[in-house]
């Protein structure tokens, strides 16, 4: 995983000079690229992410001339690893390089697939942004508000093309339900329910740290100070602990750290950077809303009692100016029946399975005109709903509903980007949106570990902890 100093401000003014003094081309700061010429992609951060980012440049390479010509990574091993697959799918030998700067000032580069630790994200997109190449960032957006706010606004002053990899705004079956819910087929939205949950530890056991070895496979109850008392694939050698770090408080070199930072509260919020961000991008998909009014989250680690910081079971509680709930739900301790609810007035959308399953139903149950004429007792029907009520939903063109979740290397996401690439217009899930799901994500984690409701002011866009007057 690539980042810069912990020092940011004189590292980029250093950077950009050096840049600029190297005589980079106008070619380098967003050529105008026509249909037929091929995109050079560069995949920054060579994690276990990179690897999907790269296969799905080599899925939109049998729709449009694209390929990764470059890799960057601190680790080593990393870029070695990325290297490789790059030669395979593309039957080229991409440049290597160990710091951003130095895969910045290759004027061929096009574009840069950002997959990095959660916290680098948005210093990572601003270098990339300012070096004049289109952007391609991981969820989530940022999970600090002050770099949310950077950010955004050194995009919009851009004239890059920069996409989240929010990939379910592209997907049919989330199009088709957003469509429904505007329609105000089900009326006004009440709430909005994300329950998404799996037995097992996630995020702990890297095969990349120690390796995946037939033990550990057999024994997923493995003792974690065993786990962690191995022997590590990353040495502090191969690296730079300190780039990596990008300004966060100093801690000695950990291995496990740096490969399972979701675990650990300077890095990463766990469940909510890495799921609710999903979770509240959808939500606002499907209702056009842009921010919270409130949030309150609550939870723990009740299950894998592993070291880990972040929570392992986590309920948020989240309300919005349209006058809705949204309760986003998470246990790793149980895989029963994941779902997500849409409720309206008038009638219910019903979503089987975890992130982005695309198995909706719509019905009249649970609205007002649901039970005409039978018999009820204190308004609840003594009757249960006739089947043939609930329809599915259908999106044309589209492979057939699944319960389970989907791959997160979605062809249409990428090729939405490459296009808004090719006609210099704004990608679906462009950075307003990543800024919407990171104002939630943030308040969420630290309503977690203040205990405290916390509230959105959208004029000074910043964290209250009282209730903001409507405008």
């Amino acid at each position: 995983m690539d980042n810069a100093n912990p020092d940011r401000r004189t590292f980029l003014k250093q950077a950009t000079g050096t840049m600029i003094g190297a005589g980079l081309t106008a070619r380098s700061y967003g050529r105008v690229l026509g249909a037929n010429d091929r995109i050079a992609i560069a995949q920054l951060g060579c994690g276990s992410r990179s690897e999907g980012h790269v296969h799905m440049v080599q899925m939109a390479s049998k729709q449009t001339p694209v390929e990764t010509i470059a890799v960057c990574d601190l680790w080593k091993l990393a870029r070695e690893r990325r290297a490789a697959q790059v030669k395979r799918y593309f039957n080229l030998d991409p440049k290597c390089y160990q710091y951003s700067e130095e895969m910045l000032a290759n004027k061929d580069i096009d574009g840069v697939m950002i997959a990095t630790g959660d916290f680098q994200h948005a210093k990572l997109c601003i270098e990339v942004v300012k070096a004049g190449k289109d952007c391609y960032v991981e969820k989530p957006f940022a999970n600090v508000l002050s770099e949310a706010k950077e950010a955004r606004a050194v995009v919009k002053a851009s004239k890059q093309v920069v996409q989240v990899g929010s990939q379910h705004r592209n997907e049919p079956y989330q199009l088709a339900v957003r469509d429904i819910v505007q329609s105000g087929r089900i009326g006004p939205i009440v709430h909005i329910e994300q329950e998404w949950n799996v037995n097992q530890e996630r995020w702990r056991f890297v095969r990349y740290d120690t390796g995946e070895t037939s033990e550990m496979l057999q024994d997923r109850n493995m003792q974690w100070k065993e786990w962690l008392a191995r022997s590590s694939q990353l040495k502090e050698e191969d690296t730079d602990w300190k780039r990596w770090l990008l300004g966060k408080p100093w801690r000695p070199f950990d291995p496990h750290v740096y490969l399972e930072f979701r675990l650990y509260k300077d890095f990463s919020s766990g469940i909510f950077d890495q799921w609710m961000s999903h979770g509240s991008d959808l939500v606002h998909l499907w209702t056009g809303e842009m921010y919270p009014e409130s949030v309150v989250a609550n939870g723990g680690v009740f299950t894998w009692k592993d070291g880990r910081e972040n929570p392992d079971t986590v309920v948020a509680a989240i309300t919005y100016p349209k006058d809705f709930l949204y309760t986003f739900k998470v246990t790793f301790g149980n895989s029963f029946r994941s779902f997500s609810r849409i409720m309206g007035r008038d009638g219910t959308i019903a979503n089987y399975g975890g992130e982005g399953a695309t198995l909706f139903t719509l019905s009249k149950e649970g609205g007002r005109d649901e039970y005409e004429g039978s018999a009820t007792s204190k308004g609840v029907p003594i009757v249960a709903p006739e089947s043939d009520r609930e329809e599915v939903v259908t999106a044309p063109g589209a492979p057939p509903p699944e319960a389970r979740e989907p791959n997160d290397d979605s062809l249409v996401h990428m090729m939405n980007w490459l296009k808004a690439m090719q006609a210099r217009t704004q990608p679906n899930a462009h950075v307003d949106h990543g800024f919407s799901h990171a104002i939630v994500c943030i308040m969420a984690a630290q309503s977690y570990w203040s205990g405290k409701r916390l509230y959105w002011n959208p004029d000074t866009e910043e964290i209250v902890d009282e209730p903001v007057k409507r405008s």
